[in-house]
């Protein structure tokens, strides 16, 4: 089941957000990135989206979880592109996790379609996300949903340690 995250979301959510972290990137970013990574930080941080999704509706930013029986296994969140050269009516995924353990039984694709299907029905196109390149898994992914690399890229700044993140569209 998908449906829009509550408040009461934010701890499962950041506990899967980290754990999903520390397995998709090990070796991709820094350990000692993944290693302090704070399970109470982005518990802070998803109450506070949450709860700005929910009270500002002018946002346009959704947060989605899926459940496998009544349990939390991943999240969207999706929004307008804030990238400067998105023309206007972009939207993006700007993140899709899972929890490790959930990880290639469909729940992702679900998620990703139902966030995708949102904008759309919100007025949003084209859509964009924006993966780590050298995420072959991720990238896997999305391709087997429609996605397409389009040329974009740019460096995420990990304590000095570069990785490149590549940008996918879907129109």
């Amino acid at each position: 089941m998908v449906r829009e995250a509550s408040i009461g979301d934010a701890a499962a959510i950041a506990d899967l957000h980290v754990r999903s972290w520390r397995t998709a990137y090990r070796g991709i970013v820094p350990d000692a990135i993944l290693d302090g990574l704070s399970i109470d930080a982005r518990r802070e941080y998803w109450a506070r989206a949450i709860g700005r999704s929910s009270s500002e509706p002018s946002t346009d930013a959704r947060i989605w979880v899926v459940e496998e029986e009544g349990v939390v296994r991943g999240f969207a969140h999706a929004r307008p592109s804030r990238d400067e050269d998105a023309a206007p009516g972009t939207g993006e995924v700007r993140s899709i996790y899972l929890a490790p353990e959930a990880w290639g039984r469909g729940l992702g694709s679900r998620l990703l379609e139902h966030a995708a299907a949102d904008l759309r029905a919100r007025g949003f196109t084209p859509l964009i996300l924006w993966v780590i390149e050298a995420n072959l898994r991720g990238r896997r992914f999305y391709e087997r949903a429609g996605w397409l690399a389009d040329g974009a890229r740019h460096p995420i700044d990990f304590d000095g340690v570069l990785v490149d993140e590549i940008r996918y569209r879907r129109d």
